[in-house]
């Protein structure tokens, strides 16, 4: 591996000595490696590694080209701040093959934490801003020069139209196990499946979406827990901004693992939820249209109905999971929608004002569609302030070096 390493950093022209390389552990999917080198003054300067897995990324070539065409962009509009770069070869590539065929990439290391799991509202809501700052930068980029490397990977009808064929055909003799999880999603069918058809209809932007916002994807610094990059950016493609803060708030406000089989403990944590929406819309600003800012909510219940790891897999032949991922997901998705009646979006207030303090209730507009969907019979007060907390609550920190 040492000779691998070394002809990799001589193809990426990268200056000085060659050090030393580690194996970073903290990724599930790429092989991971912080490589260290030292200038003539012997400063070191470090870089990660990886060799791509393209058994799960079968177009590397056309991540890469997204990544460049993302991060370059990020990078012109914030020339000062900390930015991924990836290195290029001489011919211009941001990516290598080697003699072995493996797919290799460089990029910049970043001294940094990451929270895998945390209870504190300060670093929730640092994410958000994370991450609703990556939409805010990209905002004036056309998410439609991307490549679709994962064609519906949230297309939630086509998911659900999936589904339903295998619930109708029954391939594993299954159904009978999930009939109420069958009727709730056959109850929600529709409104699950709305911003997808809306989408398809030209309702929304294409945005550029990163499709994987979990807080484990912001490194932070180590010192003030302030984010200081969204990371893993594999998955960077064309689709819906709502989709993004929606996949966030369902891995960072869900109280349980996707496959604890206990769904008593499965619920949507609205103070979590509320933190992260304060950094995020701070964050995002104005850059997303009003009917973008309206369909928050409702996607924060449909993508519940998307997951890759979702209820068709019980059913579906081809992939097979326990019933308590299932069980979990919908149970999340039952929480949301009745949760999700204290906080709506306000398509005529400010969201300064929603930002600096709370709203009686009938100061709030609630679009009808989301009064529709959640029988908001006793609208509540929404508040998205948190009180200021100490960072003591957060656990699963990682020393991270953008591994994926």
């Amino acid at each position: 591996m040492l000779e691998t390493i070394q002809k990799i950093g001589a193809a990426f022209r990268l200056p000085g000595t060659f050090d030393a390389f580690e194996t970073i552990t903290n990724g599930n999917i790429n092989a991971t490696f912080k490589v260290t080198y030292s200038d003539a003054d012997g400063n070191p300067k470090s870089y990660i590694f990886q060799r791509i897995n393209t058994v799960v990324f079968s177009n590397p070539v056309q991540i890469m080209q997204n990544i460049d065409l993302v991060t370059t962009h990020i990078r012109n509009k914030n020339p000062d701040g900390v930015t991924l770069h990836f290195h290029h070869t001489a011919d211009g590539k941001n990516y290598l093959f080697d003699d072995a065929g493996n797919f290799w990439r460089i990029m910049n290391y970043v001294d940094s934490i990451t929270f895998n799991t945390c209870e504190d509202p300060a670093v929730i809501e640092a994410t958000g801003r994370a991450f609703g700052e990556f939409q805010n930068q990209l905002s004036d980029f056309d998410g439609a020069q991307l490549f679709e490397t994962i064609p519906d990977f949230h297309n939630t009808k086509k998911r659900l139209d999936t589904l339903f064929a295998h619930i109708a055909e029954d391939p594993c003799g299954r159904a009978a196990e999930v009939q109420d999880e069958i009727a709730y999603l056959t109850e929600v069918r529709e409104k699950a499946a709305e911003l997808s058809v809306r989408f398809a209809n030209g309702e929304f932007p294409v945005r550029v979406t990163h499709n994987d916002t979990k807080s484990n994807n912001v490194l932070f610094d180590k010192e003030t827990k302030m984010p200081l990059v969204v990371i893993d950016l594999d998955t960077v493609m064309p689709g819906m901004a709502m989709y993004d803060f929606a996949d966030a708030v369902r891995f960072i406000a869900n109280t349980a693992a996707e496959d604890e089989p206990d769904v008593s403990k499965v619920r949507f944590d609205t103070e979590k939820f509320r933190a992260f929406c304060k950094g995020f819309l701070g964050a995002v600003g104005k850059s997303l249209t009003q009917s973008e800012r309206d369909s928050l909510v409702l996607a924060a219940f449909s993508i519940q109905s998307n997951s890759r790891r979702g209820s068709w897999m019980t059913i579906s032949p081809e992939i097979r999971t326990s019933r308590s991922t299932t069980r979990c997901t919908i149970s999340t998705a039952r929480d949301v929608s009745s949760r999700l009646q204290r906080i709506s979006s306000a398509s005529r207030t400010s969201w300064s004002g929603l930002l600096q303090k709370p709203l009686p209730a009938e100061h709030l507009n609630i679009p009808e569609q989301t009064a529709q969907l959640y029988g908001l019979a006793l609208p509540v007060p929404v508040d998205f302030c948190c009180q200021p907390s100490t960072l003591t609550h957060c656990f699963d920190t990682t020393d991270h070096a953008a591994a994926t």
